[in-house]
């Protein structure tokens, strides 16, 4: 059985879904069809349809308001994984640094954490940015929220227009 990606009725991601699960949406009248598996069909006796890879609900599903949670990997992908201050992108190098370091009173808050390669988060040690000779890329702030994203490596490629758009 292949994945589907299940739309809400506003084109948000909500989950990813079995084949079977998402066939009984259409068959139910719950979800259409956005996005076929290049023309495969599944058949009964008396219907043909398109083996969806995107379905959307005919309804509003309403999800809770949730604040985002002050967690390392949140703060890296509030940054996209990139050094705020040389715009390095290898994920594997990351850390989180205090621009204000805690050691001058810093706190762990949104506005006082950012993505930082080892490299700058070595150098720049326990400074502020301006001490070091470094400056920030962006300015942090508080997400409103972290776009939902499916726990795999690879999502097809029709997917990521409804998993990445902000």
């Amino acid at each position: 059985m292949s994945d589907v990606l299940l739309l809400n009725f506003t084109y948000e991601a909500l989950n990813v879904t079995n084949l079977r699960r998402a066939i009984k949406l259409i068959f139910m009248g719950k979800a259409e069809i956005v996005e076929t598996q290049n023309g495969k069909v599944v058949r009964s006796q008396s219907q043909m349809i398109p083996i969806p890879s995107i379905v959307r609900l005919r309804y509003v599903v309403k999800r809770p308001h949730l604040e985002v949670p002050l967690t390392r990997k949140n703060v890296l992908l509030r940054n996209n994984y990139t050094c705020q201050y040389c715009g390095s992108t290898e994920r594997k190098n990351m850390t989180v640094d205090h621009i204000i370091p805690k050691s001058m009173g810093g706190k762990s808050t949104w506005e006082n954490l950012v993505c930082a390669c080892k490299e700058c988060n070595a150098r720049k040690r326990s400074r502020l940015p301006g001490e070091a000779q470094m400056k920030l890329l962006s300015r942090p702030r508080r997400p409103k929220l972290i776009p939902w994203r499916p726990f795999r490596k690879e999502v097809p490629e029709s997917w990521l227009p409804f998993l990445f758009s902000e």
